[in-house]
């Protein structure tokens, strides 16, 4: 068997070669394993794609691709992905959090059936910041993709070429690698891990990345946002004819009845902040549907290592 192992190198010129050294010795301490390291540097500012070349040039295992600019992580890994020739792909981070001498614990749980495995984290060694990132992509990830509500997905872990097959296809703008995952199988596991302390720097999500990639997993992946807009738009329009009726009711029953232009203008603020909500959201996916038919590119290759790496991985796949 032979595992393709995919890092989306950004900010990291320090720790990638501890990370890429480990895997290594991890490796091989089970020889009966093939592998291949895939690099993608995602447009970072670093030096880490000098770092990468030194890599390749010490082991012809170790892979690399380049962005012309910064894509983001999802991004970053679809590239890795289509270039896999192994059986199987792990992927992991480049900031040393990674549980890489735990990584067996994941394979031998895919060889027992799964199609997915995740490393699950008993404790997140993040900040308050991206703690709550993290939450609110779980409980966006069970709301409206019917995500496992007992499956924790973390950016550790390995699947089939089947599933990296079916990943692949998509070629769009915005992918959103939870929502590829669960349209393709729901024959998902998971083992306990540790995470580490990040061994340098911060993490490079900010909110508006965050917000971005919320925004990819709820409109490229789901209608259930429209149809909660839908439902939302029934409901004040309901209300909206009730009151009414009550207001008619109390005209003919009185005639001291006192304007209440205070609650007038509660609920015209209220209703038209939903309208505009929900216009907002038809726009946003309105607007990607226009890039996608404008075939707006989910990544641009400046160069690989070797420089027929994608042609290879289109070859292997097949």
């Amino acid at each position: 068997m032979k595992i393709s192992f995919v890092i989306p190198c950004y900010r990291s010129e320090h720790t990638l070669p501890a990370v890429v050294a480990e895997l290594k010795r991890t490796m091989a301490q089970r020889p009966e394993y093939d592998y291949e390291i895939i690099l993608t540097e995602d447009g970072s500012p670093d030096g880490v794609w000098r770092v990468i070349c030194g890599l390749a040039e010490e082991d012809a295992r170790v892979r690399a691709i380049r962005f012309t600019r910064n894509f983001g992580q999802h991004a970053a890994l679809m590239a890795g992905l289509s270039a896999v020739s192994g059986d199987a792909a792990f992927l992991l981070d480049d900031d040393g959090q990674a549980p890489v001498d735990e990584l067996f614990k994941l394979i031998d749980e895919l060889e027992k059936g799964y199609d997915v495995v995740y490393g699950v984290y008993p404790e997140i060694r993040q900040n308050a910041f991206r703690r709550f990132g993290t939450w609110m992509n779980k409980m966006m990830a069970e709301t409206l993709l019917d995500w496992p509500k007992d499956l924790q997905s973390t950016s550790f872990f390995v699947c089939r070429r089947l599933v990296v097959e079916e990943m692949l296809r998509y070629d769009k703008p915005y992918p959103y690698l939870e929502g590829l995952i669960i349209r393709a199988t729901r024959n998902i596991g998971h083992v306990l891990v540790h995470q580490r302390d990040r061994a340098e720097g911060t993490s490079g999500y900010t909110l508006g990345k965050l917000l971005k990639l919320w925004l990819n997993g709820f409109t490229a992946f789901s209608v259930k946002p429209l149809r909660i807009a839908s439902v939302c738009g029934m409901t004040f329009a309901l209300l909206g004819f009730v009151w009414m009726l009550v207001i008619v009711i109390q005209r003919l029953v009185s005639t001291d009845v006192v304007e209440g232009w205070a609650t007038i203008v509660a609920v015209l603020l209220l209703i038209g902040g939903m309208l505009m909500l929900m216009l907002g959201l038809i726009g946003e996916y309105i607007g990607r549907i226009y890039i996608c038919i404008n075939n707006s590119p989910q990544y641009v290759v400046r160069e690989c290592l070797p420089a027929d790496l994608l042609d290879a991985g289109r070859d292997a796949r097949r």
